[in-house]
């Protein structure tokens, strides 16, 4: 019996150990392969469901930052049941909220782990070889005969840019904490200014350059509190005539977004802009057809089918997502579903209140998503959605680690 009480006893910390390398082979195929990414995600469940603490599940269960998301999920599954599409667009229509059921699972697994550093530093390290690689496709550019954008090696823009947005605000906002010699914290913030340099002259979505001001604001805030704010704003407004004169990309995708954007109020041209407005228009109309409840889980698509019919131009294309993070799950769930989506987003923000390096990282992944999701679908989106899922999971486990053991050590200093 005790022999098989020590097997036991190693196979469990076998099998954490290997979960906690699994999560850290996500977050460095993440920038680089969805069927990679995959394939680690469905290995890392199967050694965190080997080793389940149900008291501790239980525990991140109760919580708002853990909770919320599985509510938001058992409100999809429930969904189903009046949905008038097909049962297998009903489910279709649930995976989107699937992966929302692993943040109290990670929440739970780095609550636990003193390795959750690791996942961080193995997306930092993967994004950097990903900023290399954008580097020299852009100065190279017969690396990028494969039919890529410029400067963008691997997936797509988008994902690159919320990527390098995270990694960027995130060095500059940490450097001065976590590196206390000089010339350490000087790499690290130049490292982070190179994320975001990328973004102003190589190549940047338009949803990260409407996440940046928010993500300046938080980082003087960050830095010197509430009178960092404006000082931080400043800052970036004094810097923006600077990168609009030196950075043709910039220019041009600001010229783009305002073609675009006068295009669907003067014609029926179908352009980016356009085809985003012309879904929020129909959006605000579906939902008003069922505020309270929805359409069910699943009816995005056929939704959207029917109020495109008879339509012209623009307004006839339809589609299966409202590139919007809020209005794809009221379409479904109606302002019930929105109002959970929100009060999760409002938890996870507050989870990552603290001072320390992991709380303002995981901060940055939270007014990442909220603000991009305005014009994405991201928890949605394969990618995105790990990104965020991982990012709050992870930093939160660890930031709840750490209360931890300052609630032990003040305990234990108590008389």
């Amino acid at each position: 019996m005790t022999a098989l009480s020590t097997m036991a006893r190693f196979d469990r910390a076998f099998l954490l150990r290997l979960a906690d390398w699994l999560a850290v082979g996500v977050a460095v195929a993440l920038p680089w392969s969805t069927s990679v990414t995959g394939i680690f995600i469905a290995l890392w469940l199967v050694a965190v469901l080997a080793t389940l603490d149900p008291a501790a599940l239980k525990r991140e269960l109760l919580t708002a930052a853990g909770g919320l998301p599985v509510l938001l999920w058992c409100l999809g599954a429930i969904g189903m049941l009046w949905a008038d599409v097909d049962w297998p667009a009903r489910i279709g229509g649930l995976n989107g909220f699937v992966r929302l059921l692993m943040i109290p699972l990670l929440l739970m697994q780095f609550r636990r782990s003193n390795n959750g550093a690791l996942v961080l530093y193995g997306f930092l390290a993967s994004a950097t070889g990903l900023l290399l690689a954008s580097c020299a496709f852009a100065l190279i550019p017969a690396l990028g005969a494969h039919g890529k954008f410029y400067g963008v090696p691997v997936k797509d823009y988008i994902l690159q840019s919320d990527e390098f947005l995270i990694c960027g605000f995130t060095l500059l906002g940490a450097a001065g904490e976590f590196w206390t010699e000089r010339k350490w914290r000087t790499l690290v913030q130049l490292l982070g200014a190179a994320f975001l340099a990328d973004l102003a002259f190589v190549f940047a979505s338009r949803t990260s350059l409407l996440a940046a001001p928010f993500l300046i604001a938080a980082l003087g805030w960050r830095l010197s509190g509430a009178k960092g704010i404006p000082v931080a704003c400043l800052i970036a407004i004094a810097v923006a005539p600077v990168l609009w004169v030196s950075s043709p990309h910039l220019r041009d995708a600001t010229f783009r977004s305002i073609s675009d954007t006068r295009s669907y109020f003067t014609s029926d041209a179908v352009t980016s802009s356009g085809l985003h407005l012309e879904f929020l228009r129909k959006s605000v109309s579906i939902v008003a057809d069922a505020p309270l409840i929805g359409h069910g889980t699943g009816s995005i698509p056929e939704q959207f089918r029917l109020a495109a019919a008879g339509e012209s131009g623009v307004g006839a294309i339809a589609t299966v997502n409202p590139h919007n993070q809020i209005f794809a799950v009221a379409i479904q769930l109606g302002s019930v579903g929105a109002a959970v989506l929100v009060a999760m987003w409002i938890a996870h923000f507050m989870l990552f209140r603290g001072a320390e390096w992991v709380a303002w990282a995981g901060m940055v992944v939270v007014i990442e998503n909220v603000v991009s999701s305005a014009v994405n679908s991201n928890l949605f989106d394969f990618s995105q959605g790990w990104l965020y899922v991982f990012g709050v999971g992870v930093a939160g486990g660890m930031v709840r680690r750490r209360s931890d053991m300052q609630s032990s050590a003040s305990k234990s200093e108590a008389p």
